[in-house]
């Protein structure tokens, strides 16, 4: 009994930074996986519109729209690492903000088609009023950080209903206007956390980001495997179709191995770092979804069914993967190289997937080069792990310098 009434109201206090073991929750993976969901619907929705060539609908609409899903995906992460009690009002405020994002995502197709963001602005709206209320507990319950989390709590309520008053703008005004309250919905955090700074912790959020991208990389795998199918099933594979599959999946597969090869919970040592890393993510997330919906335009396109030319499909593909090798390296490389020649293989990578975009097999050419960007990055740890362990031999190695010398 003493139990279930544990489970049903904990009070919500901060969460210990150097807690030991710190892992995401089964609640957490099931909140990033139905999150995946509305990705997919926002990648679909971006696919059918690039293949019908109408890409001054689809970017703009995805951008805003992703930028939603997005941001309440980081607004509950980022709480939940500082003040994640598990009782059922806490996870109820999960459930509801999983809601608001399957409303989110079920108004996409509109906020491409019509730019009708109605549905969009409502399924956000429903998440914030959830983060508001957790963070009115964590007032309640946490005297320490009280002032940062009325900050919070205050600072979503206001923007957000700036995002509803928005809607009532006419269409004309309101894409012009984005970019202002999506900047006041950012800057949220930045006033909160001067206040007092919350106890995220490092490695937790490392390991929230880590598996949101992976999951993210299996839908972009998922994307393309379903056109490929199609594709299959209408009897029009040919070879350009197998060459595009088999560069499609190198490249989806580097993106996740250079993604892991290096350690982010050490960067995240300071409220800005966690600023700087956290907000870059954006591009990571938004191009590594990108990917899938490129890929599937190749599809159509070496099928004869996109309206695309050749290099405006091919680069539905190569930008996305350019974006994300060039995000991946300020955020989680240059900081390790910024003076040396390991420190120029990101961008050159990302240059020659650029240029791979005048090919005639763009999707091999991306693949190839990731592969060899990845190689690379292989050869240079094992190097360094080499001159590591000999550094450690030779430190370690009996002096006998000073020792008498044996006399025979």
């Amino acid at each position: 009994m003493g139990t279930h009434h544990h489970l049903w109201h904990r009070r919500m206090t901060a969460r210990d930074r150097d807690e030991e073991h710190r892992t995401a929750t089964p609640l957490e993976l099931f909140f990033d996986l139905c999150f995946v969901v509305a990705v997919a619907q926002i990648s679909s929705v971006l696919h059918h519109f690039l293949t019908e060539d109408r890409i001054g609908h689809a970017v703009p609409g995805y951008l805003a729209a992703f930028f939603a899903l997005w941001w309440a995906w980081m607004g509950f992460t980022w709480f939940a690492s500082a003040y994640d009690t598990d009782d059922v009002a806490y996870r109820i405020a999960a459930l509801v903000t999983i809601t608001g994002a399957l409303i989110l995502a079920s108004g996409v197709r509109g906020a491409f088609d019509d730019g009708d963001y109605a549905l969009v602005t409502a399924g956000y709206t429903v998440g914030r009023v959830a983060l508001i209320s957790l963070w009115l507990r964590a007032a309640l319950g946490d005297p320490q950080g009280r002032g940062s989390s009325y900050r919070f709590a205050t600072g979503l309520a206001v923007v957000q209903t700036l995002w509803l008053l928005w809607l009532l703008l006419p269409p004309g005004a309101q894409m012009p206007l984005f970019p202002v309250l999506a900047l006041l919905d950012v800057s949220v955090p930045l006033i909160g956390e001067r206040a007092h700074r919350t106890p995220w912790h490092p490695g937790h959020i490392a390991e929230r980001y880590g598996l949101f991208t992976m999951i993210v990389l299996g839908e972009s795998v998922a994307a393309a495997s379903r056109a490929v199918q199609s594709s299959l099933d209408a009897d029009q594979a040919n070879v350009r179709l197998y060459v595009l599959a088999g560069g499609g999946l190198l490249t989806v597969f580097c993106m996740w191995w250079l993604y892991f090869a290096r350690s982010a919970e050490r960067i995240l040592t300071s409220p800005r770092a966690g600023f700087v890393w956290g907000y870059g993510h954006y591009l990571v997330f938004a191009s590594a979804t990108a990917v899938g919906a490129g890929l599937a335009v190749n599809v159509d396109h070496v099928t004869h069914h996109g309206h695309l030319g050749p290099t405006a499909a091919a680069a539905t593909l190569t930008v996305p993967v350019a974006v994300y090798l060039l995000t991946l390296w300020a955020l989680q490389f240059r900081p390790h190289h910024a003076r040396t020649l390991d420190s120029v293989r990101f961008p050159a990578a990302a240059l020659l997937v650029l240029a791979g975009t005048f090919t005639r097999a763009p999707g091999l050419v991306t693949g190839l080069v990731t592969t060899a960007l990845t190689a690379f990055g292989v050869i240079a740890s094992h190097r360094a792990a080499l001159r590591e362990h000999a550094d450690h031999r030779t430190d370690h190695s009996p002096d006998h310098s000073s020792e008498t010398p044996v006399r025979e």
